[in-house]
């Protein structure tokens, strides 16, 4: 089995004249957000064996914010490959470039919320219409395969474990954070 992690990048800041898009940074919320999301990434068992990353200032601010929470060696690798790229694009690179057995993916939106609805055709249908509402900064999807290697990841062949929403993590003991979804019921030797 795979488990595929997809986190937005946190909250960005968009008071800075004369940035970039690429070199906006976090704001505060964003910087209070990822934290949070390591920690209950941390509470839950959702450690990563490898991180793709999209090389734009925001996400590599969310990946250095949630990487003290995990645990374990981890293979880090930033790319430009995920900023402003699509749903195809993202699953070419988890396919390519994905190892370990848990792979997270820190990127953009609109393609990390394409690439978990693509991805997914199975699992708890509360936790999917919660992805296709909205997938808000610093939002985290689990999606399991049962596949042997990244490479083998075809659309439709994920099921959906957990989807978490920030602004609901304070105090969450469950997995996910969607009301009424909560978790899919299924049993995880690692959660």
């Amino acid at each position: 089995m795979l488990r595929l992690l997809l986190l937005r990048h946190a909250k960005s800041d968009w008071n800075h004249a004369g940035l970039s898009d690429f070199q906006r940074p976090l704001n505060e919320r964003g910087r209070q957000a990822a934290p949070e999301v390591g920690a209950h990434m941390a509470r839950h068992g959702l450690n990563p064996d490898r991180i793709l990353c999209s090389s734009a200032q925001r996400t590599r601010e969310t990946l250095s914010l949630v990487l003290p929470a995990l645990q374990g060696e981890i293979d880090i690798r930033l790319t430009r490959g995920l900023y402003d790229a699509s749903e195809r694009d993202y699953l070419d690179t988890i396919r390519t470039t994905g190892g370990g057995r848990t792979l997270l993916v820190i990127g953009h939106n609109p393609a990390t919320q394409a690439t978990a609805l693509g991805l997914i055709g199975g699992g708890n249908p509360e936790l999917k219409r919660s992805i296709a509402s909205k997938y808000p900064t610093a939002a985290l999807a689990v999606i399991d395969f049962d596949a042997d290697r990244w490479a083998a990841v075809e659309p439709g062949s994920g099921r959906v474990v957990a989807f978490c929403l920030p602004r609901l993590l304070a105090g969450a003991t469950a997995l996910s954070t969607v009301p009424l979804a909560a978790n899919d019921g299924a049993s995880h030797s690692d959660d």
